[in-house]
């Protein structure tokens, strides 16, 4: 698999117009434009908006048709495939070499974006108005980008792509609460899928419920899971998990013989002292004393 270091060879291979700048390059991309299909990992930052007659733009490693007007953002090293891709209107691609960030606050708040970690299928799909937002957000830095640079550009270049992935945070929070309107609550999802995790054993053959497992299982990416349960429930799924876990530990502890080392190890616990602070931690006191409540 080929792995790209410069912007300069990624847009020859593709065709595409050599960066104005070594570190950033800014691609239009219409009817007439046509990505090579490859699969390949890079140094750069990906932030795309498309709209597609046919073809498929892969990362995250599954495999998802677009639909019209999706954005999408890569991280580097993460593996993208671009495949038969036919755009229907105007598009764009802004690449940016994780270089570019460097001594600049966008170096470490890039990575707070939770949706670089989401999987193809999580893409973020805009309304009319919110494309004439990410449009006028591009046209400004493609306007900088083509003047002549000085000691500002840099500068109003990331303050664009800033504002660009600020705007798409609050665009994912409307698509959360979209989704929600018409697919249910995840939060109903995520506790059904717990219990059936619990129902079928795999405690004592897979151990402690992860939010990888759980994500799976609901055919999600774990950071798109999470941010889902957070909009819904002011949660993580890992709070999740653990109230669902002290819960049950509860349960135990109140209906059974165990002792606490015997609830923790049914629970899928190994390490006694990371059970009871979690329990702690969750209900306000020690198992200890939640047992002794009970006996008294």
């Amino acid at each position: 698999m080929k792995h790209y270091k410069s912007l300069a060879q990624l847009s020859f291979d593709n065709g595409f117009p050599p960066p104005e700048n070594p570190l950033l390059n800014l691609i239009h991309c219409d009817k007439n434009c046509h990505i090579v299909e490859q699969e390949f990992t890079s140094d750069f930052y990906l932030i795309g908006f498309k709209k597609l007659i046919s073809g498929m733009f892969l990362y995250g490693r599954t495999t998802y048709d677009h639909e019209n007007g999706s954005m999408s953002f890569v991280k580097p090293r993460q593996i993208i495939e671009f495949k038969n891709m036919k755009f229907e209107e105007n598009g764009f691609l802004i690449l940016i070499h994780e270089d570019f960030l460097n001594g600049h606050p966008l170096y470490n708040e890039i990575k707070k974006y939770g949706y670089f970690e989401y999987e193809t299928n999580e893409a973020l799909h805009l309304s009319p108005k919110e494309e004439q937002i990410i449009w006028g957000l591009f046209n400004e830095i493609e306007t900088e980008y083509n003047n002549n640079p000085d000691e500002y550009s840099r500068d109003i270049i990331l303050g664009h792509i800033e504002s660009i992935l600020k705007y798409s945070q609050r665009f994912y929070k409307r698509q959360f609460i979209n989704r929600i309107t018409v697919a249910g609550k995840m939060a109903s999802r995520f506790n059904d899928a717990l219990s059936v995790y619990f129902e079928k054993g795999y405690l004592l053959e897979k151990g402690l419920p992860t939010v990888k497992s759980m994500a799976a299982e609901l055919n999600l990416s774990p950071s798109y899971l999470s941010d889902l349960l957070k909009q819904e429930t002011g949660k993580t799924a890992m709070e999740l998990i653990h109230i669902y876990l002290i819960s049950e530990a509860k349960n135990l502890l109140k209906g059974s013989d165990h002792n606490i080392a015997e609830t923790a190890y049914t629970l899928g616990f190994d390490n006694l002292p990371y059970f009871s602070r979690l329990f702690k931690k969750e209900v306000g006191i020690s198992p200890v004393q939640f047992r002794k409540q009970i006996l008294n």
